[in-house]
Order: C-alpha cells, then sequence, then structure tokens
C-alpha cells in the first residue's frame, strides 16, 4: 500500500497525462492531411575441341545508375528457361520473355556477365532469321507496339548509362537523338542499336498461391545490327537478358519497380539434361556460407586468397588473386570452362598429376593435360579447396575441374577443363565450377554465397526483407503446366520474392 502523499502524486501525474493525451488528440484532428503524391510513371556443335571453347570464352572479361529504391516486392515471377547441358553441344540457356503491345515472345539468352536486355529489332542487319536451337526467332518493333517509346539523348536514365559506357550518344546530337549503345565481345562478336522503353509481361504468383498477370516498363535494346557469331544461325536467340548487377540490368529495374528483391540466387545441375534453379530471391539452405563481393566492379569479383589440392595449399602468393584492372577472380555463370591466373596455373596442373591415383595414366592431348582411368574420379583425383576472404572456402570436386573426352578401351579420357588464362592474372569461375552448387547473390549487402547442393531437388527461398516466408522450389509449378526439366514451386509464396524456374544448363560461351 502507497502513503498517502504518493498516491495524490501518483493520480495529479495521472492526470496531468490524461490532459496532455487529450490536446494532442484535438491538435491531431484540427491539422489537415498532408497532400497525397501521386506517383507515375552458346556453345560449339558437338565435338568441337577444348581450344574451340577458349575461344569462344575469351569474351566477356572486359559505374553505372539510374532507377533507385527498393519497394516492397509484389510476387513470385516465373521465366520459364529452355537449353541444353551438354558444353560440346548447345552450351547456353535461355529463357522467354513478352514484350510490347500487343505481346510478343523472344528468345534471350541468360548472361550473368552482362546488363542489358537487347533483342533483335526490324529492321536489323546480319541478325540471322533462323535457329539450329529449333526455335522460332522475331524481332521486335516499336512502331508497332503501342507502349513503345524511344529513350532520347536528354533522358536521365540515357545520361546515367553513357557514364558507364552502356549508351553512345555524340556531342553534336540533338537532346531528341536516340540514345545508341555499342557492345563488342572478345569472341569478334558485336551488336549495336538503341534503347526503349516498353512493356515486360510475367505471371506473378501471390501470396495466395494465385497466378495473376503482371507488367512493368522496363529499358532494353533494340539492335538493329550484329556481327561475327552472333550472325550464325547454329544457336540464334533473339537477343540476351543481362543479369548484371548495375542499374539498367533487369535485375535492378524489377527490383527497383518492386517486383523482386536485390538479391537472385541460382543452382546449375550438372547432368547432361541439365536443368536446375534461378530464383529473384534468397535461397536458404544449410551450409550457405558467404563472401563479399567486391565493390565497385563490372563483374562479381571475390577476394580468393588461395588454392589447396587435397588439403596442401598451393605455394602461390596471394598477392596475385587481388582485385584490380590486371587481376581478381570473378563469377561468371556465362562462361563455360574455367580459366586460372596464368601465374597459378602450372602449379595448380602439377599438384593434380601428383595427387592421381597410382591407376590413373597421364598423358597430353592437343596440348590439354590428360588423365586415361576406368575408375571413378571421385577415387581417382583430387579434391580442390578454393579459399576466400572470410576464411570461406569452396569445395571443387573433380567433375568440377575435369571434362570428359572420350573413352579408350576400358578407359575414360578426362583432360583438365580449367585453363590457363595465358598472359593474364584474371581467374574466371564458369559454369564447370559453378554446377552442382547454390550460389546466392545478395547484392543488398554485396556477398556471394554457395554450398554443394543436388539441383534437382528443391529449395527454400527468401527475400531479404527479413520476414521467415518461404518458397520450396519443386513442388509447384507456377505455370500449373509441364516444361521439360525446369523446376517448379511449392510451399508458402512470399510476397517479396521473385521466382525464376530454369531449366539451366552450361552457361553459354563467354562473350565479354
Amino acid at each position: 500500500m502507497r502513503p498517502p502523499e504518493i498516491a495524490v502524486a501518483v493520480a495529479a501525474a495521472a492526470a496531468a497525462v490524461l490532459a496532455l493525451a487529450a490536446a494532442l488528440s484535438e491538435k491531431a484532428e484540427a491539422a489537415p492531411s498532408p497532400a497525397a503524391l501521386r506517383l507515375e510513371r552458346a556453345l560449339p556443335p558437338k565435338g568441337m575441341p577444348v581450344e574451340h571453347l577458349r575461344e569462344r570464352d575469351r569474351a566477356r572479361h572486359g559505374g553505372r545508375g539510374l532507377l533507385g529504391g527498393s519497394p516492397a516486392v509484389a510476387g513470385v515471377v516465373d521465366f520459364p528457361v529452355e537449353g541444353s547441358a551438354n558444353p560440346f553441344m548447345v552450351g547456353l540457356y535461355f529463357t522467354r520473355v513478352k514484350l510490347g503491345n500487343p505481346p510478343k515472345e523472344y528468345f534471350v539468352q541468360i548472361d550473368t556477365g552482362s546488363d542489358i536486355l537487347w533483342v533483335a529489332c526490324s529492321p536489323c542487319a546480319g541478325c540471322p532469321a533462323s535457329s539450329g536451337l529449333n526455335i522460332q526467332l522475331e524481332f521486335f518493333n516499336p512502331d508497332t507496339s503501342s507502349t513503345s517509346s524511344r529513350i532520347p539523348c536528354s533522358d536521365d536514365r540515357c545520361t546515367a548509362a553513357l557514364q558507364t559506357g552502356e549508351a553512345l550518344c555524340q556531342t553534336s546530337d540533338s537532346p531528341s537523338s536516340p540514345c545508341g549503345y555499342t557492345f563488342m565481345y572478345g569472341d569478334g562478336s558485336g551488336t549495336s542499336g538503341y534503347y526503349v522503353s516498353d512493356t515486360m509481361y510475367f505471371d506473378t504468383v501471390m501470396g495466395n498461391e494465385q497466378t495473376t498477370n503482371s507488367s512493368a516498363s522496363i529499358v532494353f535494346g533494340c539492335s538493329n545490327s550484329q556481327s561475327g557469331d552472333l550472325t550464325k544461325t547454329d544457336r540464334a536467340i533473339d537477343g540476351i537478358f543481362g543479369f548484371g548487377q548495375h542499374q539498367l540490368s533487369v535485375v535492378s529495374q524489377l527490383n527497383s519497380l518492386g517486383v523482386s528483391p536485390k538479391v537472385f540466387s541460382h543452382c546449375l545441375k550438372g547432368s547432361d539434361n541439365g536443368g536446375g534453379i534461378l530464383v529473384l530471391g534468397e535461397i536458404v539452405e544449410p551450409g550457405l556460407v558467404y563472401t563479399p563481393l567486391v565493390p565497385s566492379q563490372p563483374h562479381y569479383n571475390l577476394n580468393m586468397e588461395g588454392i589447396a589440392v587435397n588439403g596442401q595449399k598451393l605455394p602461390i602468393d596471394s598477392s596475385l588473386f587481388t582485385t584490380s584492372k590486371t587481376q581478381g577472380t570473378i563469377v561468371d555463370s556465362g562462361t563455360t570452362l574455367a580459366y586460372l591466373a596464368d601465374g597459378a596455373y602450372d602449379l595448380f596442373v602439377n599438384a593434380i598429376i601428383a595427387a592421381v591415383s597410382p591407376s590413373v595414366r597421364t598423358l597430353v592431348s592437343k596440348g590439354n593435360q590428360c588423365f586415361a582411368t576406368s575408375s571413378s574420379v571421385d577415387l581417382s583425383f583430387p579434391t580442390v579447396t578454393l579459399y576466400f576472404m572470410g576464411g570461406v572456402a569452396m569445395t571443387v570436386k573433380p567433375e568440377n575441374y575435369l571434362l570428359q573426352q572420350a573413352s579408350i578401351d576400358n578407359n575414360v579420357l578426362w583432360c583438365i577443363g580449367w585453363q590457363r588464362n595465358q598472359g593474364q592474372e584474371i581467374t574466371i569461375l564458369g559454369d564447370l565450377v559453378l554446377k552442382d552448387k547454390i550460389f546466392v547473390y545478395d547484392l543488398a549487402n554485396m556477398r556471394m554465397g554457395w554450398t554443394d547442393y543436388d539441383c534437382s531437388t528443391s529449395v527454400n527461398v527468401t527475400a531479404t526483407s527479413g520476414k521467415n516466408q518461404y518458397v520450396n522450389a519443386g513442388q509447384f509449378d507456377v505455370n500449373a503446366s509441364p516444361r521439360r526439366g525446369a523446376a517448379s514451386y511449392g510451399g508458402l509464396i512470399p510476397t517479396a520474392v521473385a521466382v525464376v524456374a530454369v531449366e539451366l544448363i552450361f552457361g553459354a560461351f563467354s562473350r565479354r
């Protein structure tokens, strides 16, 4: 029981609080409501030797900013993807995007090593009219789309792209001149054109697992000229779907428009049939480890610190892997093989030779270090470990550094698929290394994660909103129709994650 004087004081204080609350309530009712702001808005044919693979991989390795903000994500977006897993066949994976009004469907290569979505336009000089991939090619025509508009040089988006080299405007051009671009690739191919804004359509799965037709206005390239390998019909497609980290990429644009979070993940299935998962969202599985992405880089660069073979660290100076204009380690799903810095290559190959089983016969075939064995590669060859900043490691199994070339009697001929990056100190981890692993590109937190995984099974996916919501990829097809080898989706569908079902394969030959 309180003393009388304390009880009186408490009562007085309570009365004062009630009076203050009443005054604040009257003031809030009297104040006008704030004004509402209205917002408007490829790989070679079968049998082609490894040296040709290397030629095609010499490509994409060569500040951007337009859209900002991260609104709440609308739902799950599904992009069905097709392709072939065999690196000696097609060697690229592609998806279909619907653009324009009325919408047309275009086949575009998914490429994490570039940023721009571009499609062939009408007219187009050098663009193939047919494809050996058994797909019907289309040409985008901005004049026949009621929602299309050309991006002029005066547009802020063009101005930002000019600063990053993704746009071209001459000083003599008028402000109304079209915002152009020219992309040249290391294999000698190239494309040029101009930017347009138009509608992209997708199927969105909401939190109640109901599928709705959704759309967003995005900026993409309209290619009116192609050269080099892009003109060939054997693996011709309608364009390239840039999946890079900069703000003209589809990833950044859809994030800015509230369609997807600023994180995506993939799991490349390593079998000949390909398959796998690509999600606009964060795969959440046990065993994932993360290392920082190197900031302000045009590609997905990591700080690699060392390499070990069978647990024995190679005597490589760690400064060889320091990121600079001429050094560094790049993760690129658009590169088929893997390329090791020139200064580290001989040490790596010699360590593999020294560690193979005594029953394995070593030989050199067409300049490549090869091995003949009748035993399992997991039993005959060592495990390689890559070490990255933060004390995290990446396990590289024999299937992740070897390529099966042929059969000799009862033996299988395996060759080292990692190539020497001749005269360069840049290491590129392509699909040979990335397959059979989950990779998470967390752009919001500038980090990358991975873990070994059976990519034919389902995964849990969440968004970066911090909500404990997941989609279990592998149980429920968002299109409610079968797709050849494509992953399906089920479980609790979050309202803050976009998922792309992928019939992924060994990335494409590297272009940039």
